[in-house]
């Protein structure tokens, strides 16, 4: 994204500062700061999803389900869609497959 920048957001992440046309709406500095938002909160939330599951008392889905609806609400820190990011990067790191989430509102 920016030679200048040594963090690089995956595409995957900075898919959800683009215009429908590929262009990037958001600054770039603004990007990669989110993105190293999101990234830790997905990997500060692994060790407790795995205590959650392993106490028994939800599958990997409902686990990350759980999750997206904590971190998605209007009180969060991150939007919709990142909070859609960091569940599905979640679920990378844990090696578990990724739920269907609910439909998140696009960005204007």
């Amino acid at each position: 994204m920016d030679d200048t920048s040594q963090i690089q957001p995956p595409s995957s992440f900075a898919e959800l500062f683009r215009s429908r046309a590929g262009i990037l709406k958001t600054p770039i500095a603004e990007v990669v700061a989110r993105y190293e938002l999101c990234e830790d909160l997905a990997c500060h939330l692994v060790e407790q999803a795995q205590t959650i599951y392993h106490s028994g008392n939800a599958s990997e889905e409902g686990v990350l389900l759980g999750f997206y609806a904590a971190i998605s609400g209007e009180a969060s820190a991150v939007t919709p869609r990142e909070a859609g990011w960091i569940i599905q990067r979640l679920a990378e790191l844990l090696e578990w497959k990724a739920p269907k989430l609910p439909d998140a509102p696009e960005q204007t």
